[in-house]
Formats: C-alpha cells, structure tokens, sequence
C-alpha cells in the first residue's frame, strides 16, 4: 500500500509541475490578444503592490521608445504584451538611459521595485 501511495504522490507531483510550466507558456503565446487587461501590442504597468489589479492596469504604452515613469514606486508588475518579438526594458534615467536593465519578453512580466526606474523601453525587434 505504501508504494502505491508514493506511486500516486509521485505522479500528481510531475502532473503539477507539467501544468504549471504549460500555463507559463500559455502566456507567452497568448501576446496577441488582450491579456490581465493589457491590449495587444502594448507595454502595461499595474498599480503598485496589487499584482494585476482586477486586470485594470494604469499605464499602457504602445509606441517604440522611451516613456519616462512619474511618481511610480515600489513593486508593480510589468507586463509586455507587444507583438512581433518586441521586448522592453526599465531604465534608471529619464529618456531611456542610464541602467537600461533585461528584456522582458512578449508575453511575460516582472514583478520590480519601480523606485529607482524613470522610464521604460520599448524596443523593436
């Protein structure tokens, strides 16, 4: 009876941990649609410390380039949701300089401290 049980808590671990990997690649294959409330082509940033707020983000960025952030501090999630393999970066000076830190993916987030951050990247592909 013993080996049957760890068979099973065996098998619903490796069950988990495939689920868990398929929805992460949901995600990222999800990029062309409106996704936690950011359209489709768009870099979002959600409010601070509310993960993904009801899926109402409150900064929503669509063209290439620098944006700076104002009065954003603290941990906010950044979510790209751009299309055609464009990526996006934080950066700790204004205007897309300074620490220009990662590439977040399309169809991934982060999770950051924004408080040293004053703008953000969006980079073509």
């Amino acid at each position: 009876m013993r080996k049957i049980t760890r068979a099973a808590a065996a098998l619903a671990l490796a069950v988990g941990a495939t689920t868990a990997v398929t929805a992460t690649s949901a995600n990222a294959a999800q990029a062309a649609g409106t996704v936690h409330g950011c359209p489709s082509g768009a870099v979002c940033i959600y409010p601070q410390n509310t993960g993904w707020n009801g899926d109402r983000p409150n900064l929503v960025y669509y063209s290439y380039g620098a944006h700076n952030l104002n009065n954003q501090v603290g941990q906010h999630y950044v979510f790209n949701n751009q299309t055609g393999g464009a990526t996006a970066r934080t950066c700790t000076g204004y205007n897309g300089t300074g620490d220009c830190q990662g590439f977040i993916q399309p169809g991934y987030y982060v999770d950051k401290d924004l408080t040293p951050i004053n703008s953000i990247l969006l980079v073509r592909p």
